[in-house]
């Protein structure tokens, strides 16, 4: 794997490993917000015998399509409920608006973890979107063991990693795709 290829695993990678660890044995999986950690964790979760389904924002058929590519048996917008009820959620987006909703679509005593670095305000919602038993966490670090173990599996998948490498002096640009989704997996800043 070249530089720019390996260097997502290093971040988004680890994070979204880290991510799908706190969600234990769960066989259906939903991830909302498709993009760097995100095309990552489905290529582990599928090599897990996970189902994965991708929530992208409402009628971004481009992002959908990247998702299945990347192995989602599943993918539409967050405004959509899943198929069936999800056994764990992971939130990649930064939206808070997104938590009430992943909530409502993990079945009782599912988990829904936070993956962002930072995300808006969570809105109130009713008790009775985390009753049953629910969990809601947030990843903010990593463990020694997420690294060996995460570095290890990648070759063995073998991960796959969709770039684009923006000059430094781009960075600017880089985050603004970013927050308007005009961004197809992960950017990388090269010298």
């Amino acid at each position: 794997m070249d530089d720019v290829s390996a260097a997502p695993l290093l971040c988004a990678g680890l994070i979204g490993y880290r991510a799908l660890r706190k969600t234990g044995e769960a066989s259906v999986l939903g991830i909302y917000g498709f993009g760097a950690a995100a095309h990552i964790v489905t290529q582990v979760a599928r090599h897990q015998g996970r189902r994965v389904f991708a929530f992208t924002r409402a009628g971004d058929t481009t992002a959908q399509a990247f998702a299945r590519s990347f192995g989602a048996v599943w993918a539409g917008g967050s405004d959509q409920p899943p198929p069936e009820p999800l056994d764990a959620a992971i939130i990649f987006a930064a939206a808070g608006a997104l938590v009430p909703i992943a909530l409502r679509a993990v079945r009782k005593g599912g988990t829904v973890v936070c993956g962002g670095i930072h995300m808006s305000d969570i809105p109130t919602f009713p008790y009775r979107d985390l009753w049953h038993e629910r969990t809601l966490c947030s990843v903010a670090n990593l463990t020694r063991r997420d690294g060996e173990e995460f570095l290890q599996l990648a070759p063995t998948i073998p991960i796959r990693t969709e770039t684009q490498a923006f000059r430094l002096e781009e960075a600017n640009e880089a985050l603004t795709r970013l927050r308007e989704g005009r961004l197809r997996g992960a950017a990388v800043l090269v010298p």
